[in-house]
């Protein structure tokens, strides 16, 4: 349930709080979405600029560097080459124009604000989002680095001392800076025409203030972080709210499928939502609305780096540590200083291999590159301080006045020094305990590939052998893509010393090997793949958002948008009362479970109301009204024992009773259940294994019921069993239904549709054809009915074709064309068609005669 101090945060946020500049009105849009004013600036190329593509990417940091002249005191900006923000332009055609929102790296004081926020949208074509500092502070290291970082690495607050608790106060300030980041969207787009691209976890609310705003803008979601399992985040105390907003998008990017299973598995536990593969991609069903789930890892930009091989500088750097670490076997790793990188676990296993194998001390060198901290945390220094004590400790025992077995290298290192490490490292290592997208063994691969200046530069032949060896964390996100990688647990210290000494020991011939491969999937999965990739889902995904009616519900952060097709609307009784009293031959269906009673309830017997209403639509001899549903027979007469004249049709339609005197009928055609033998016993075997789940024995029919199992675990147990079925029965006749938290095996050819038909067509060979038909229903097995309806009254046969009114129960895809809201808006219509038409009592029938004859 949402907590009210923060249920309405979407206005909290607004900006009346905050005094946010506004971005200058010099990029040309032209708003067409109702209550959007167009804002064209005099002098703004409409027409060209309409002609472009538009992609607007938004992220927490602009891919800018900033500094100040020393002798003007002016900033000045230029473009960070290596910002994977830059470098996903690759990706798209050359006339798409690129628009970035996000906030500089610097803080800039308020007074010159406007002016450079003009200067990076003329320059740049960046939109600069300037946070207060207070917010700014609260927002990301309190949010941010506090609380969602260390629980998407796995880190839970259990006690003071270890991590940060969850403070209200930082979240309001997320919302505050997300809903800031909006704006600026909003100042900016084009809602009919542009896509967005928002990335990573500060930004994880943004969406639903875009979709709350236009509902039908294009939307994509990328996470560079792990999302954790279910287990981890449901601690999170805004964990419906953060999940609510990721898919208010079109489109959710992952690394590794384990991330995406992770997110998947959090919206079925904690939303209730199921998701399936749709002819080869994931798609999540959320209120008539198809959020796709993509799984790519992202990759590097090849030309940026071979430009940096091809230095002059790289390959001067290169004969230099050539020489300094000749005859040695060298290690690498390349780390952000944080306590998820394991560099202090990787320490312990050089410490192993040493002590293991004499034989390589005076020969291994590890050197770690330590990229500067992000942060400064306690954890942090703590990390750093046990590193270099470690370390020290190696280099005291197994060193000597010109060995040092462990070098760090603990410094801002330019690019062109990293990439000649990478050339000559023998074996790179990357074992992170958690980490989301770790691009380092791709770099090594590149660079180990070499260029024909590298080579030129060092004397080495063109045609040499290629070699690169990695032994890479299961934890990081890039590990399913290096299947020739030796993939280690950073916590098994013997098994991580081990993969090194193998790594230096194994033959060329493997090593060359392994190397090709790996360089052919790095080669042609670059950041420009990844980029077009995306973009491509991104259209797919709402390529349909025009061609259906959407409508936004919720308060606050629960705010999301329901999309349906543009005839289905909400079922009038004023509407259909008028047709209702318009007709005489009328057919009416109904469900019963979701329909006349809800799902929710334990107790299924109906109410007093239900049957009141439903025996004064059958008193109407202008009606004939039957209950069609799931349910056993024993149950049906039971329950409506009272209701002389309503129809039955039981087990989807195997049986069928037209009133209480007449006798249950059964489908004949499908009398043979012999099968029901081979399926009970494999539906007992998944019961005894799966807690929670149960067998329905009907006389046609076998359910398997895992409603109250784990969702995840009853899920899986019954896309198993379904699967097993399908086998067993596969010269039988009997089909095999998945359902909503159910598996069904019924006999071929049995639906609600052929009981709707056999009604109507019954009808017409009597005589009287339907006028009016209407039917009701909740769910899958309903749709049956709602066809063979449409498609039954288009018989030649029919003199005229009746009125129809196929209403499904809750704002769904339907075939049907109406919808009501619940079960009670079911019983108050029902109740409304009854009271049109009550017959005047007798007594007052026979006043009116008696007077009648009297005036004349």
């Amino acid at each position: 349930m949402t907590s009210r101090s923060y249920a309405n945060l979407l206005d909290l946020a607004g900006g009346d709080l905050l005094d946010i500049p506004h971005t200058p009105r010099s990029l040309p849009r032209v708003m067409t979405v109702p209550g959007i004013i167009s804002d064209l600036d005099g002098e703004s190329d409409v027409s060209s600029s309409g002609c472009r593509e538009r992609k607007i990417i938004v992220a927490n940091m602009l891919p800018l560097q900033a500094k100040r002249d020393i002798d003007t005191a002016k900033w000045c900006f230029s473009w960070d080459e290596d910002s994977i923000l830059l470098q996903l332009k690759d990706g798209f055609s050359s006339d798409t124009e690129v628009i970035y929102v996000g906030s500089l790296k610097v803080e800039i004081d308020a007074s010159e604000q406007d002016e450079i926020a003009q200067r990076l949208l003329d320059d740049f074509n960046c939109v600069a989002t300037f946070l207060p500092h207070d917010l700014q502070k609260k927002f990301y290291l309190g949010f941010c680095k506090q609380q969602l970082w260390p629980l998407f690495h796995y880190m839970l607050p259990i006690c003071s001392d270890h991590g940060d608790r969850f403070d209200r106060v930082l979240w309001q300030a997320y919302v505050s800076a997300n809903k800031i980041f909006a704006d600026k969207v909003m100042e900016v787009i084009d809602p009919d025409d542009d896509f967005v691209w928002v990335h990573d976890y500060h930004l994880m609310i943004l969406p639903t203030f875009l979709r709350k705003r236009f509902h039908r803008v294009k939307l994509g979601f990328f996470l560079h972080s792990p999302f954790p399992s279910s287990e981890i985040y449901r601690t999170l105390p805004v964990r419906d709210e953060i999940l609510k907003g990721l898919l208010n998008s079109d489109l959710i990017g992952f690394h590794t499928f384990d991330y995406a299973r992770h997110f998947l598995s959090c919206c079925s536990r904690m939303l209730g939502l199921d998701y399936e593969s749709k002819r080869g991609h994931i798609g999540l069903d959320y209120f008539g609305r198809t959020i796709f789930i993509k799984i790519l890892p992202v990759g590097i930009h090849m030309g940026r780096l071979d430009s940096v091989l091809n230095l002059p500088s790289t390959s001067s750097k290169l004969k230099e540590i050539q020489e300094e670490f000749k005859d040695k076997k060298v290690i690498l790793g390349v780390d952000d200083m944080d306590i998820f990188k394991g560099i202090n676990l990787k320490f312990l296993a050089v410490e192993q291999l040493l002590q293991q194998n004499p034989n390589l001390q005076g020969e291994v060198v590890l050197v770690q590159i330590i990229n500067p901290a992000r942060g400064s945390g306690k954890d942090v220094q703590e990390a750093k301080k046990e590193a270099y004590l470690i370390a020290k400790r190696i280099n005291d025992i197994y060193g000597s006045k010109h060995y040092q077995p462990v070098i760090i290298i603990d410094r801002s290192v330019p690019r062109f020094e990293k990439s000649a490490y990478y050339a000559l490292a023998d074996c790179c290592i990357v074992n992170a305990v958690r980490d989301g997208m770790n691009l380092v063994p791709y770099k090594y691969i590149v660079c180990r590939q070499g260029t024909a200046k590298l080579d030129e530069a060092v004397g080495r032949q063109s045609d040499s052998p290629r070699t690169s060896m990695l032994v890479v964390s299961e934890f990081i996100g890039c590990s399913p893509s290096l299947s020739g990688a030796i993939r280690v647990n950073p916590w098994d210290i013997d098994a991580v010393a081990d993969a090194m000494n193998l790594a230096l020991n194994m033959g060329v011939s493997e090593k060359k090997l392994r190397h090709e491969k790996h360089y052919r999937y790095v080669s042609t999965h670059d950041v420009a793949y990844w980029a077009r990739s995306f973009m491509q889902d991104l259209e797919r995904a709402c390529k349909d958002h025009y061609t259906k009616r959407c409508w936004g519900i919720g308060l606050g952060l629960g705010f999301r948008v329901i999309s349906l097709s543009h005839g289905f609307r909400k079922l009038s009784i004023d509407h259909i009362v008028s047709a209702y009293k318009r007709t005489s031959r009328r057919a009416i269906f109904l469900d019963y479970d979701g329909t006349l009673v809800p799902q929710s309830y334990i107790n299924k017997t109906p109410s007093p109301e239900v049957v009141s209403v439903l025996n004064s639509l059958c008193n109407d001899t202008k009606n004939i009204v039957f209950i069609v549903s799931g349910r056993a027979r024993d149950s049906l007469n039971e329950w409506f024992t009272s209701c002389k004249l309503l129809g039955l049709a039981a087990e989807h339609g195997y049986f069928l009773r037209w009133n209480s005197d007449s006798e249950w009928e059964t489908s004949h055609l499908f009398a043979d259940l012999d099968w029901k033998q081979v399926v009970l016993p494999v539906m007992q075997s998944y019961t005894e294994a799966t807690d929670g789940s149960n067998i329905e024995v009907k006389e046609s029919a076998l359910v398997w019921h895992h409603q109250d199992a784990d969702p995840d675990f009853g899920s899986c147990q019954a896309k198993e069993l379904l699967d097993h079925l399908e086998s067993v029965l596969a010269n039988e006749p009997a089909i095999v239904k998945r359902g909503q938290h159910i598996v069904e095996v019924k006999p071929q050819g049995v639906t609600k549709g052929l009981v709707a038909e056999k009604v109507l067509l019954n009808m017409v060979n009597a005589g009287n054809p339907p006028d009016f038909v209407m039917c009701i229903g909740d769910d899958r097995s309903d749709e049956d009915m709602f066809e063979s309806i449409l498609s039954t009254v288009s018989c030649p046969s029919l003199p005229s074709a009746p009125e129809i009114f196929a209403c499904t129960v809750g704002r769904k895809p339907s075939k049907a064309k109406y919808f009501l809201d619940d079960t009670t808006d079911v019983v108050k219509l029902l109740d409304g068609l009854a009271t049109s038409t009550n017959q005047k009592p007798k007594h007052l029938a026979q006043f009116q005669v008696s007077f009648e004859s009297t005036v004349s």
